[in-house]
Order: C-alpha cells, then structure tokens, then sequence
C-alpha cells in the first residue's frame, strides 16, 4: 500500500527523511511539491525521492546511499575509480558515488582509450569477413548467423561488455558533481536484481556497440541488433532516475553506414526496464537525438512494471517513448517534440502493448507539420492508455480516438487502476513548453 496521511511510513523512509530534516512536525513524512530535493532544500547526494513522488516512493520509498558512512561516499573521475567504488565495502552497504566530469567507459585500468580495434584483437573478428559470411545471398535468411566469425563477433561484444558495462549495487546513489558536466561516455550502468537506487544529474552519451549482430529473421528484410542500453534495469526495485540527459551525440544514427540494405544501428535503448523491474520513477530527464529509447517489459510474458515517468523531455526520439508491456505504467507532465532533429525522425510515441496499463495525464505534444496526432500512439491491440488533459499543440486531444479512427489495432481508453502517487503533478499540460526548457536534464540541479 502507498504511504498515506494516515500512516506511519517504513522505518527505512523515517530514518531518511529525519536525517535530512525535512519530517513534519506530525512525523508523517509527506513533502509538498517545493520540498523536493530538487528544489535545492537538502544536499543533492543525500536526498532521497520525496513521498508520493510516483512507484519508486511506495512501500519502503527510495533513499538510495543516503545513510552512507565516510568510507563509502566518494568522488570519481574515471571508470576505474568509478567501478572500484561502486564495488567496495560488504555488498549491500550504503554508497554515494560523486561522479566528476565526464567518465570515458571506453578505457583500461590505466586510463587509455580502447577502440574497437582495441576489443577485436586476437579474435578473429573482421567486419569485412563477417559481412562476406552472412550476406544474404550467400546465408540466405532462415537462420541466425553462427559459425567462426559469429563466435569471434561474440568474443569481442564480450570484451567491449566487460568494459562499458558497470553494475550498481543496492542501497547506491551515483550522483553528478554539480557545474562540472558531469556524465559518462560509452558506458552502461545495469541495476540488476538491486533495491533502493538513485541515479542523478548525469548525461549519458553514444554508449555505442562497437559488434552489432546480424538477424536476417528480425522483420521483412533483417536487422543490425546492438547490445547496451545507457542504463538497464533487470529485475531491479525501487529506483529513481531523475535530472539526467541521454542523447547519440556526437556519434548520431545519420552516420552509420547499411550493409544487407539496412542500417548498422550500434545503439540500443537509452533506459530500459526490464525483467520484472519493479517501483521505479523517472522524472526530469532529458531524452534527444536517440531511437530506440526507451523499453518497459522485455517480453509479453515480463511482470510486475510499476513505472512513472512525469515532467521529462523526448526530443529527436524516433519510437519507445516508452514502448510498454503488462505494467501499470502512469505518465504526467511530460513533453514530446515530433520535430525532425539531427536526422531522427519521429515513428511515434508510446507503444501500449501485452495488456499494459497506462494512465497519461497532462503531457503536452509539440506536433510536427509532417506528423497527425494519429500517429502518436501505437499498439498490439490489447493495451490501454487512459489519457486525460493530454494537449497537442495547445490543444486538449483525445490521443486514443484519434489513433484509433485511423488504425485497425485499437488501444482501450480505460484502465483497472487508478494512480494515487503523482506527486508535483501539475493540472494544466499548457506551461510544459516553457518550464522543461529549463527544469528538466542534467546540469540543472545546483
């Protein structure tokens, strides 16, 4: 049950919100909207997600590394430090981890950059040898590659993996310094079977796979397939991404070449949850030039995918803004610009899919001249997406009947629940333009 005037929240919660100051004088714990960390009342890396500040804030709430000892609250400015850090100490123990700067994933422990040369060596991988091996005309489209390049393609994705990939761990706050662009470039961060996560006022940049596979089966006419996403949640609980930004740049989708006549993608999603994720907020982050963006539920058969998303940015995202399946997914207070940036050109919207949930209240839809406002939902025909206040171009739009009266795949426009943690939810989608354009993404909070 989400937390209530009426009930004493968890002992994890009281302890947090008493460390910090911010109980009332009725030691209920339940914030108003200008009380939130955000707004600059505590220090950043100890704040914790404010009461009925979407999923993440139900049960016990999200206080990621708050309670963290000396030992386990340091400063990073390189990946080594980075994973050293986050690895540290008894598993489980609270950590906050500033991040300083930009973070190159791309590097050894001595700090040299890695190429992709660099990972390929010694395996036998060659692209021009993979793509002498699997064209179409010669493997044909029946199977998935395998064979000796698909197993060196492998061992080197696997040595690239082992690089950018960096896992959190439970109890962990990772935290950009302030004024100092703080982010990571090329990197993954994945929260896998990990409770109680906060991951703050970062910018996420071209986390880039340097092997993407070949799947002649994926669609009509095949597919380039890329592994990482700039950050993955797996059958993590309780997280709370907020004030980021994740963006291609400067490696942008425009550049890569097409082999078998289809792009060479070498970017996945830019946050994914996935894999029974469960209690998870997303809120102020800044999502530009990216396709692919953004995975609730890895199957029709995932589970649990309680997620908020409000008051974040899509600009430049082609399609999964979110793509969502089987979860009770409730959206407030976003803004999405459909105009063409940097060569990405927009699909659609959110994807209601595998009996997903979704409750939209007040975003705000910048439409483009190209696109109709029946082109901003998609669907399998068994999702719903229960919208109210939602406006497209000024305008309040009923987003399911216009998807609908142009579609075959009808989206239901009701749900079987109802949110009741929409903290900061604002009545009117009309202000959103402006407001984002300085709220939301990294390098905001002070």
């Amino acid at each position: 049950m989400p937390p209530s005037s009426h009930r004493r929240l968890p002992a994890r919660r009281r302890i947090a919100l008493a460390t910090t100051g911010l109980v009332t004088a009725a030691g209920l714990g339940v914030l108003p909207f200008a009380m939130r960390a955000d707004a600059g009342a505590v220090d950043l890396a100890h704040a914790v997600l404010a009461a009925q500040d979407g999923w993440a804030s139900s049960g016990s709430g999200t206080t990621g590394g708050q309670a963290a000892d000396a030992a386990h609250d340091v400063t990073v400015t390189t990946r080594a430090e980075l994973v050293k850090a986050l690895r540290a100490g008894p598993s489980g123990a609270p950590r906050i981890i500033r991040v300083k700067g930009r973070i190159d994933a791309n590097t050894d422990d001595q700090g040299r950059s890695l190429t992709c040369a660099d990972y390929a060596k010694g395996t036998g991988y060659a692209l021009a040898a993979y793509l002498k091996a699997y064209d179409p005309s010669v493997w044909g489209r029946s199977k998935l590659p395998s064979g000796a390049q698909e197993s060196a393609r492998a061992a080197a994705q696997a040595r690239q993996a082992e690089r950018v990939g960096i896992t959190v761990p439970s109890n962990t706050t990772v935290i950009g310094v302030p004024g100092t662009d703080a982010g990571i470039n090329g990197g993954s961060l994945l929260v896998q079977k990990a409770d109680n996560v906060i991951i703050r006022n970062l910018t996420f940049a071209d986390t880039r796979d340097c092997f993407p596979q070949w799947d002649p089966k994926d669609g009509s006419t095949g597919n380039w397939n890329s592994a990482y996403d700039a950050v993955t949640l797996r059958g993590a609980t309780h997280v709370w991404a907020d004030h980021n930004a994740f963006t291609d740049s400067p490696h942008l989708d425009a550049s890569n070449p097409r082999y078998f006549g289809r792009e060479y993608q070498v970017h996945d999603g830019a946050l994914d949850i996935t894999n029974a994720s469960d209690l998870v907020t997303v809120s102020y982050n800044r999502f530009t030039d990216h396709d692919k963006t953004m995975l609730i539920g890895s199957s029709d058969k995932d589970s649990k995918l309680r997620v908020t998303l409000h008051h974040n940015v899509f600009q430049g995202i082609v399609q999964r803004a979110p793509l969502a399946r089987v979860g009770q997914v409730h959206l407030y207070n976003n803004l999405f610009d459909t105009t063409p940036r940097d060569g990405y050109v927009h699909s659609y919207s959110v994807n209601a899919r595998a009996g997903v949930q979704i409750v939209a209240q007040n975003n705000y839809w910048t439409l483009s001249a190209d696109r109709k406002a029946s082109q901003l939902l998609s669907g399998d025909g068994t999702g719903a997406f229960a919208g109210s206040g939602n406006m497209v171009n000024g305008s309040v739009t009923d987003l399911v009947a216009a998807h609908n009266a142009a579609n075959s795949k009808k989206i239901k426009s009701e749900t079987k629940w109802k949110p009741v943690l929409s903290g900061g939810l604002e009545s009117s989608a009309a202000g959103l333009p402006a407001s984002l354009a300085r709220r939301a993404g990294s390098g905001v909070l002070k």
